[in-house]
């Protein structure tokens, strides 16, 4: 027994000095982009006759490359920027193919592989696969070689974002990945209605898996049209690891390719949304001076309109201890119940709080998990009592005792209407009704 204990706290103790270096890492990069292009645009004669591809996902011939979206990025220069994942050691080299809508000539243009910095070891990393456009025209499609060849028979991929909209919905929230046939089916309610509350117009899911129930909590939020499930079958093509480290253990990406869906949904939602919250769904961006997002954004971004992303301290809730009192249970809806838990864990002297983020996408170029790797614009480490992230998961300090935890029931100002909206979809979706919501009826006629 005392063997295995120290076992565990050596592994406790390997992990949060791995994580504190991450930490630094991202704190310590510079955030400035540039482009320089390698070669410059040649055109054969040719015609793209390949079919076109709409998958979230797609492996090129060389089961080495994978494509997730090109996107039109012309914030610096005329390119197509096509969110990807690569092995880093193997896939050197890359062209994009184009043609114009009319004509036969097929522009080739040399990409750039840049990699993303935050691999963590692993074989295969998100990146960005950036080549020149025509100037002759705006190609609607692209395709890929690793030689200057015809591009007769390779299949197309759509350029996004090539129409710019006017029209944007305030807030986006991107979760990724859902995987491990996700079935925390309270805790994604209660997240979703908080996000209502706070402001969210849209959420962006990258589902690998989840159970059946949570299928049906999913259509419930798709048709009410809060909800774009975007498919991410990476598992398909690549040994996953649930981790975000490397544990050379045969894994070949980190938590599910969990960047490059990041960076998707970053480039997605850049002409569809003013704001673009990058969390995961058992965290909330809680804010603690204001009562939603949009009074506290404007505040922040009136103070500091050079800033393009936000950073908010991640602080954890342990969902292992509980405060009860005048809350209902939901007790036959699996998942954990957020307003039962508002004790939270105090800092580590000697650990780095990860943060998580509200961007402005139109100024975000490349972004990690906690931080962003390049920008056209500046960060702000916005104050604890501004606002922080609500983590509500098993503990970081499993050992803290009760006492040792900061009482913090910000979240407790949003009760009358969190209950109110949680009980209207337990009861709008199939699987859910006839279920006991005794506890929840008698304690709203308290009210």
């Amino acid at each position: 027994m005392i063997c295995f204990r120290r076992k565990a706290y050596l592994a406790t103790a390997m992990f949060l000095v791995a994580f504190a270096c991450m930490l630094m890492i991202s704190y310590l990069r510079t955030q400035k982009y540039s482009f320089q292009p390698k070669t410059a645009l040649h055109k054969i004669k040719g015609f793209c006759t390949g079919g076109i591809v709409n998958n979230s996902i797609s492996s090129l011939s060389d089961n080495k490359t994978f494509v997730v979206a090109p996107y039109f990025d012309n914030r610096v220069k005329k390119l197509v920027r096509t969110i990807g994942i690569v092995h880093y050691e193997e896939v050197k080299e890359m062209y994009c193919l184009f043609c114009c809508p009319t004509g036969d000539d097929i522009y080739i243009s040399k990409a750039l592989i840049d990699i993303h910095e935050d691999r963590f070891g692993f074989p295969y990393a998100a990146a960005d696969l950036l080549c020149m456009e025509p100037t002759e025209c705006d190609p609607q499609y692209v395709s890929f070689n690793w030689f200057q060849g015809n591009a007769d028979q390779l299949p197309r991929f759509e350029i996004q974002n090539r129409k710019i909209t006017s029209s944007l919905v305030d807030f986006t929230v991107c979760i990724s990945t859902m995987f491990g046939d996700y079935n925390n089916v309270l805790q994604f309610i209660q997240s979703m209605e908080m996000y209502k509350l706070l402001g969210m117009q849209r959420v962006v899911i990258y589902k690998n898996s989840c159970s059946q129930l949570m299928e049906k909590v999913l259509e419930f939020y798709t048709a009410e049209g809060t909800v774009e499930i975007v498919p991410w079958p990476i598992t398909a093509y690549l040994n996953v690891s649930t981790e975000w480290f490397y544990n050379n253990d045969g894994t070949q990406i980190g938590y599910y390719g969990q960047i490059a869906a990041l960076n998707d949904c970053i480039y997605r939602n850049m002409y569809r949304s003013k704001y673009v919250l990058l969390n995961d769904i058992d965290e909330i961006i809680l804010p603690n001076q204001h009562p939603d997002w949009k009074t506290m954004m404007r505040d922040l971004q009136d103070q500091n309109p050079e800033i393009g992303i936000f950073l908010f301290e991640n602080h954890v809730f342990p969902n292992t201890v509980f405060t009860s009192a005048g809350i209902p249970s939901w007790d036959t809806v699996p998942g954990v119940n957020i307003l039962q838990h508002v004790l939270r864990e105090p800092d580590r002297k000697e650990v780095l709080n990860p943060q998580k983020m509200i961007v402005n996408p139109r100024k975000v170029v490349q972004t990690s998990v906690h931080s962003v790797l390049q920008a056209l614009g500046k960060s702000l480490d916005v104050p604890m009592d501004v606002a922080l992230v609500y983590h509500c998961r098993t503990p970081f300090q499993p050992n803290l005792t009760r006492e040792s935890l900061i009482r913090d029931t910000t979240l407790w100002r949003y009760n009358s209407s969190l209950i109110s909206r949680v009980n209207h979809v337990l009861q709008k979706i199939p699987l859910l009704k006839g279920k006991r919501l005794a506890d929840l009826e008698v304690l709203m006629n308290q009210r």
